[in-house]
């Protein structure tokens, strides 16, 4: 862990921020860390704004096993992703100059669309119709046909992700330490003709999901992978499960998910 030395900053496009990168990377260097201009290049991945910006770091470099990312809150309270304040980072310089660096690992969902493009999440997984008209699918469990969902859509959210856009709707607050993830229904209409759970429900890490559109219904939804969306049209099939891949982030002590889960909501 001490030969991890090479650090990237990725940076929100928010005023003053760029400031406070510039200060950062004198920080840095004070203490003998190597700041890199190219994310191939760093083995320490530090992301400056907010959980948004801690997400779109993990897309843009690849979600990389090989490195440890860290979350750097500019705003007056830390985050989900974010262990660390801009006016206060001695506990991230203190961390990162640990022979033994304290690191969580968090799950990650595997995304494949039509079997032809695979993406990957931290949060969740979206799927939304595009137009006003209710979407309809046959919603698979493995090799089981699970029920034949007709509604706005659907959020299938990783445990970290438990706590965004799932949990808005309704969704339970999962312990990421569960390798699992949460499937959470939008608008769902159930009546005599359409049935479905109509609530959430929660799959083992080894159990793959699979979401496929009715010929002649809505073919073009909206789909998002954390905040990204993705442009892709005449969807057929979608395959979802959890990745073997792990992202490991840099950790303050006392400080465990439940420890953010109360200071964010309670």
């Amino acid at each position: 862990m001490d030969q991890r030395r090479n650090v990237y900053f990725y940076e929100t496009r928010r005023e003053n921020v760029a400031e406070k990168v510039a200060e950062l990377k004198k920080l840095a260097a004070k203490y003998d860390f190597t700041v890199v201009e190219k994310s191939e290049e760093a083995n320490i991945i530090v992301s400056i704004g907010g959980d948004g910006t801690f997400l779109q770091a993990v897309q843009k470099t690849g979600f990389r096993e090989d490195c440890l990312y860290a979350g750097i809150s500019i705003f007056n309270e830390l985050n989900m992703y974010c262990d660390f304040h801009a006016d206060d980072i001695s506990g991230l310089i203190e961390v990162m100059s640990k022979a033994e660096m304290e690191v969580r690992r968090y799950p990650v969902l595997q995304i494949a669309v039509d079997e032809d493009s695979v993406f990957y999440c931290l949060n969740e997984f979206s799927i939304k119709s595009s137009i006003i008209k209710t979407m309809e699918m046959n919603v698979y469990i493995d090799d089981l046909h699970f029920e034949m969902f007709r509604g706005d859509g659907m959020i299938i959210a990783t445990p970290t992700g438990s706590t965004a856009y799932n949990k808005s709707v309704s969704g339970a607050v999962v312990d990421p330490l569960l390798p699992c993830m949460q499937v959470s229904e939008l608008a769902s209409l159930n009546n005599k003709r359409y049935r479905t759970l109509g609530s959430s429900f929660i799959l083992s890490g080894d159990r793959t999901l699979s979401l496929k559109m009715l010929k002649g219904s809505n073919n073009y939804p909206i789909m998002g992978i954390d905040n990204e969306a993705l442009s892709i049209q005449h969807i057929e099939e979608i395959n979802i499960s959890l990745s073997n891949k792990r992202i490991k982030t840099l950790k303050l002590k006392n400080n465990s998910f439940w420890h953010k889960v109360k200071r964010a909501f309670l």
